[in-house]
């Protein structure tokens, strides 16, 4: 990509230009998949599809969202805003406004959706990360992907309405990266030449003498041509994308269509037998297709529902729902089918024997790290969470001490296993729990006012969070070998630039205790980092706090150093600049 145009040195390739009503040309090459899209016929937006992403992934620069469910919306048409964005610790790189961006899911290589980026990486810090980061152009399921004849998904991730974690990036993962002579050019997976670049035909006849010809008919003005007109030789992806996924699918092509449906139903029961467990449901199909169903297949094989009887992961579903082993509901709001019980007295259940699968022995022999190794970048913030006087009576009655500090999915499970001690799950409707006394009163007593009747069910899914809001906030910080316990929620750090006489700017940054960061330490660093004068003082009214006090106005460059070298998270740091009017 440069300056918005795709420049790819031409083979003597047959290239076939499709003109749409609404201006678009689109390019596919030798019948295959269209790989290029000109928005407006003119060259001045020129993008690659998913299909040309899906050969060459690192094409271009990606955003990675914070969680498939993000991705919902992005395949549905929606722009992408920076709040769904997962930002990394070391922030953003930079990036100006009308930048050619991809968006990716979290665990899953291959892109979803590409478009244009709103604004300036400095406009977008200004901003505070709000607003719309990418102008979503094309995606996953939309018109053009589905004019594609042999159109395809990259892998078992790819679902109808989301795009999910690949379930093969786990073993992905562990293999090592390709060598040199393992890769090839970029240029012949996306034209795939037959080694002569002196001509292309293209579908109206027209053929070119020359790589500048050859960017004409691409939309490109004469004047721009010797700048854009590229080898993309400089791009390497290695050669095992595509028979890695045909050798995965080669057993798993000749099943038939009898043996696949055994298969899901095998994969099925291993899922309901040892991951799927009753405080998680409700559970969206899409969620149990990809993180329990796929994770219980055999290695090697690949499972693709349209291959079964069934076709699609609803009807599948439901069957099961109808054949009695599982509960299952099509959302109208969700479209889409939610797996509502289990039937664990089912005769296909109660004769199902799960298969014991070994422990990864990568994991199991990963070296420790040494004390010595870890840095003061290693920093760790968990939240905790204390039972208070409304709920003292659900720990006891589940055998928990309501002195003790548990995590949030500690607690969860204990009210959950209240539940389930009481069963107090609705037996018509197994989404909802029903509320006996005591458990109203844990949950509700002093928040319902005068007049107002108290609640007599409560869903599953506003459990955890209503049990969580009644239980006392604490956090535990631990960097090397510290390690401290507070009441209440995790103070930030502030940065603040001020004027002083003389119109000399200095910066305060206090509440550094926090994240077990030593104040004077912090002052020695920077002083040799911005070559001036530091001090450390007492924080005024607040005793035991100090602050380190930098001549200068090194507002974004401190908040920036506390991040690369104390790990301490952006949301966590507070910046104030009083020296703008």
């Amino acid at each position: 990509m440069d300056g918005g145009k795709f420049s790819v040195m031409v083979k003597k390739t047959e290239i076939t230009v499709s003109k749409l009503t609404n201006r678009a040309h689109v390019y596919a090459v030798e019948g295959g998949p269209p790989m290029l899209f000109d928005v407006d016929g003119r060259g001045n937006e020129i993008f690659p599809t998913v299909y040309a992403l899906w050969k060459v992934p690192t094409l271009l620069k990606s955003f990675v969202l914070k969680g498939g469910e993000v991705s919902r919306f992005v395949i549905g048409g929606a722009d992408l805003m920076f709040p769904g964005i997962c930002v990394p610790p070391e922030g953003l790189p930079a990036f100006s406004a009308g930048e050619p961006w991809s968006v990716k899911v979290p665990g899953n290589a291959f892109p979803i959706a590409v478009g244009a980026t709103c604004m300036s990486s400095k406009e977008a810090s200004k901003a505070s990360l709000r607003g719309k980061a990418l102008r979503i152009i094309h995606y996953y399921q939309d018109t053009l992907w589905e004019s594609a004849e042999g159109r395809y998904i990259p892998n078992d991730g790819f679902l109808e309405d989301v795009v999910l974690e690949d379930p093969t990036s786990i073993a992905t993962s562990q293999a090592t990266d390709p060598s040199e002579s393992e890769v090839i050019n970029a240029s012949d997976h996306l034209l795939r030449g037959n080694g002569d670049d002196s001509e292309v035909d293209v579908q109206h006849g027209n053929k070119f003498d020359s790589r500048h010809d050859a960017a004409k008919q691409l939309g490109v003005e004469n004047e721009d041509s010797d700048q854009i007109v590229k080898d993309l030789n400089t791009l390497k992806v290695t050669d095992d994308i595509e028979e890695d996924a045909s050798s995965g699918k080669k057993e798993f092509s000749t099943m038939s269509v009898e043996e696949i449906d055994t298969l899901l139903d095998k994969c099925l029961l291993q899922a309901l037998y040892t991951t799927v467990k009753d405080k998680d449901l409700p559970m969206p199909g899409s969620t149990l297709w990809s993180n329990h169903i796929l994770a219980c297949r055999p290695p090697g094989v690949t499972l693709d529902i349209k291959k079964s009887s069934h076709k699609k992961l609803s009807k599948w579903l439901l069957a099961k729902s109808s054949a009695g082993l599982i509960s299952a509901k099509e959302d109208k709001h969700r479209k889409e089918v939610m797996l509502l019980g289990v039937n664990r007295g089912h005769p296909d259940y109660q004769a199902f024997k799960p298969e014991k699968r070994k422990a990864n022995v990568a994991e199991a022999t990963a070296p420790i790290p040494s004390e010595s190794s870890k840095s003061q970048t290693q920093l760790e913030v968990i939240e905790l969470w204390k039972s208070t006087i409304h709920i003292n009576p659900i720990l006891e009655a589940v055998g928990a001490n309501p002195s003790h500090l548990y995590t949030a999915s500690e607690a969860v499970d204990i009210v959950f296993s209240y539940v389930e001690k009481e069963n107090l799950v609705k037996p018509h409707d197994k989404a909802m729990v029903v509320l006996n006394a005591i458990f109203c009163d844990a949950l509700y007593k002093g928040t319902v006012k005068k007049g107002s009747t108290y609640p007599t069910e409560i869903h599953k899914k506003d459990l955890g969070s209503t049990f969580l809001s009644r239980m006392q906030s604490n956090h535990r910080v631990i960097r090397g070998n510290e390690s401290v316990v507070r009441k209440g929620a995790l103070k930030a750090v502030q940065i603040m630039t001020e004027r002083r006489q003389g119109n000399k700017k200095v910066t305060r940054v206090s509440g550094l205790e926090s994240f077990l960061v030593d104040a004077d330490a912090l002052a020695s660093e920077l002083q040799k980092k911005f070559a001036c004068s530091t001090s450390v003082a007492e924080v005024p009214g607040k005793k035991g706090q100090n602050e380190v006090l930098v001549q200068g106005g090194v507002l974004e460059d401190l908040a920036r150093h506390l991040v690369q070298q104390y790990g301490i998270p952006k949301k966590y740091i507070e910046i104030l600049d009083k020296t703008r009017k």
